[in-house]
């Protein structure tokens, strides 16, 4: 069948992670000529784990939420195609998602709405008018986001004013104790942000997305790379491996196409950077853009960065779990600057489980190597890592007993998410979404630039959830509203 492309000539993304390939699916369906372009040898971007010693460590993609039968994230996988080829296990089914451990208390989050609020209730008696408040409006949240009307209309009563206050302040504004601040401030990290500063219907929508079912792959996560990968080929889609985007060419305020770091010219009147915007903003020719839209791209605040270590455990002594473990430090306001994230699961080999340890870590723990760059950092990088590993293993032999025995396969920080996907301050949720930057981060989307759009994790929220919901919303941006709901929403609305 001929291509009749509903954009003006070839489309151009740069960045496979989810986002682009998501925006490349979507726009290949509507018989659009689309090329992804990506810096790294292997495509996928953070969906696509590595392996050290035969085990393979997980790196942006280790649970995620609302993937059951007519779900809303699952109803956007159906339209995109991957669901069948994504193998996935639920969580929760038999007992919790996720443990939260403090010095003096142990909180289980469990599967299912009626769930959490019943948990939330024996918890915290003394505070059942405060629940009720957080459960209507939790409820209200999940039934928006289930409706996915806001990929069409996004300014849908529930994207209102008083839902872009901060969680943080709503919890205060209705007398919310410090400990129960502290057990609902989780949810926000994992999109980075801190309670004080997560916009209330971010942090509801997060949290209804894994209290309608939460769910782990249940083999290898370069599966799902490669599911969104053989998807966008199978639509005649183009991917382009290990030549980077050098520059971004434009004339007379319009997309001409990009200069590879190669030389290689590929010419596109409609671009989709699928990457951080001040990457993109730096692929621009100077002048391409306002002062107003590089002044608004150079004072955007990102999430923090993270530092993660795989350990190669005994099994025996070890046994997987069905659920995560968040080992928690709050503070006396309730906020929760330091904790650790763990999950224990099977390595793939007999006798040995792989236990993956994640907490946050900013760019300037690590300034002494900002210059560098991965495989060249030196000796005195290599012993940092290893003696905040140890710290951190040290610490999380206190929840599981002697880790003596693990063998480190491998240790990462913001560096080197910064280098392997191109986040400024390595962060791999990218821009923050608090409450005070979020029309700033929002105006990012139109960049006055014809042809030229922002997708991936930075143009709406980060997570796999926002990640697609902003290539859809790029994709209604390029093609228009009109024949966005006739073409594309209406296979899932």
């Amino acid at each position: 069948m001929t291509k009749q492309p509903l954009a003006p000539g070839r489309v151009l993304i740069i960045g496979s992670g989810i986002g682009g390939l998501a925006a490349g699916i979507i726009l290949s369906k509507l018989h659009c000529r689309v090329t992804v372009v990506e810096k790294n040898p292997l495509p996928g971007g953070l969906m696509r784990g590595y392996e050290r010693s035969g085990i393979e460590c997980p790196t942006g993609v280790h649970y995620m939420g609302a993937l059951d039968e007519g779900q809303p994230l699952r109803r956007l996988w159906d339209y995109l195609g991957v669901t069948p080829l994504i193998p996935l296990e639920r969580m929760g089914m038999e007992g919790i998602i996720d443990r939260y451990v403090f010095d003096d208390f142990v909180f289980d989050l469990p599967s299912g709405m009626d769930a959490f609020e019943a948990s939330l209730r024996r918890s915290f008696p003394e505070e059942q008018v405060q629940i009720k408040s957080i459960m209507a409006d939790l409820r209200d949240i999940a039934r928006t986001l289930s409706s996915l009307d806001m990929v069409l209309s996004p300014t849908t009563t529930a994207l209102s004013y008083v839902n872009f206050e901060s969680m943080g302040q709503r919890l205060l504004r209705i007398g919310c104790s410090q400990k129960l601040c502290t057990v609902l401030a989780v949810p926000a990290t994992l999109i980075g942000a801190p309670l004080q500063e997560c916009p209330a219907f971010y942090y509801y929508m997060t949290l209804a997305s894994y209290l309608m079912s939460s769910w782990r792959l249940a083999g290898s996560s370069a599966r799902m790379a490669e599911a969104f990968l053989s998807r966008f080929k199978s639509l005649d889609g183009d991917v382009i491996t290990g030549d980077g985007v050098e520059s971004i060419r434009v004339e007379s305020g319009q997309v001409q196409g990009v200069v590879l770091k190669s030389g290689r010219i590929l010419e596109a009147s409609t671009l989709i950077a699928a990457i951080h915007p001040k990457m993109a903003a730096a692929m621009l020719p100077a002048g391409a853009i306002r002062p107003s839209y590089a002044q608004r791209v150079a004072q955007i605040v990102n999430t923090k960065g993270l530092f993660g270590v795989h350990v190669a455990v005994n099994a025996d002594t070890h046994p997987a779990l069905p659920y995560n473990i968040y080992r928690l430090y709050p503070e006396a306001d309730g906020s929760l600057p330091r904790g650790v994230f763990h999950q224990l699961r099977p390595s793939g080999q007999t006798g040995v489980n792989l236990l993956s340890l994640i907490t946050t870590s900013g760019v300037e723990e690590w300034r002494p190597w900002a210059g560098t760059r991965s495989g060249r950092r030196g000796g005195d990088y290599g012993a940092a890592k290893e003696k905040k590993a140890r710290h951190v293993i040290s610490e999380a032999s206190r929840i599981f007993g002697p880790l003596t025995d693990g063998k480190i396969l491998d240790s990462y920080t913001p560096l080197t998410i910064r280098d392997w996907v191109a986040s400024p301050d390595g962060s791999p949720y990218g821009i923050l979404r608090s409450a005070g930057q979020l029309m700033q981060a929002a105006s990012l989307n139109r960049t006055s630039i014809k042809g030229l759009y922002l997708a991936g994790q930075n143009r709406l929220c980060p997570g796999i959830m926002g990640t697609i919901l902003g290539s859809f919303q790029a994709v209604m941006q390029i093609i228009g509203h009109e024949q966005f709901a006739r073409g594309v929403a209406g296979e899932f609305l």
